[in-house]
């Protein structure tokens, strides 16, 4: 599905506490760098509006949630979202997710990651470019803790069970683990907006989760 046009943020929205570009993170990690205390740590790859996130940071005030977005209108957009809530447990990075999971996040830092919608790459030459590949769930295994989560939702089946597969040949992960949709209580009741315009469709969701387990 095509993304819709952003609204023009107001110029006047600080952006400084929720909003950092990938190249300029100070190195080594901390989370005292971006929240106000150590908290269980979870990332979204591909955070988009920042629904998730902004749902997310509310019911889950113990813990502290990372965004990546490589289109940075977006992480701005995102990180405007998390401004308004006056939120300090929430943050957005824009940039090249598969470059930090590489190169920044260490050995078993993080409870969950979230990979929700990502983009299919519907082309057979550039399904290399897809984000869920070999070399991300390698880094996507390591920096997980025990009992981490691996979060993965698509509307391609195709994508979800080449996934499926390419994780069980790929990561020493248990699942996958089914999810069960639940009805929405709101209009804005749903995981990512592509989630409530795939519902809305009556299409359907392909969900999975997987877990670190030593």
């Amino acid at each position: 599905m095509a993304r819709r046009a952003l609204r023009k943020l107001d110029p006047a929205l600080d952006l400084s506490r929720h909003y950092r570009d990938v190249e300029d993170l100070p190195r080594p990690f901390s989370q005292l760098q971006f929240f106000p205390r150590e908290q269980p740590l979870e990332v979204e790859v591909g955070s988009g509006k920042g629904l998730f996130l902004a749902g997310a940071v509310r019911s889950r005030p113990d813990h502290n949630f990372l965004g990546i977005e490589v289109a940075r209108k977006y992480a701005r957009y995102a990180a405007a979202r998390l401004a308004r809530l006056s939120v300090e447990n929430g943050v957005m990075f824009g940039g090249d997710a598969l470059a930090l999971f590489r190169d920044w996040f260490p050995d078993a830092s993080l409870a969950a990651v979230h990979v929700y919608f990502p983009d299919p790459w519907w082309k057979k030459r550039h399904k290399k470019r897809r984000v869920l590949n070999e070399a991300f769930l390698r880094d996507c295994h390591r920096v997980l803790m025990v009992g981490g989560i691996l979060h993965f939702w698509t509307d391609v089946e195709e994508y979800y069970h080449s996934t499926l597969d390419l994780i069980a040949a790929t990561v020493p992960l248990s699942g996958p683990w089914p999810v069960t949709e639940r009805p929405a209580e709101h209009d804005l009741d749903y995981r990512t907006h592509f989630e409530r315009r795939t519902r809305k469709n009556s299409q359907p969701v392909f969900r999975a989760e997987f877990r670190r387990e030593a």
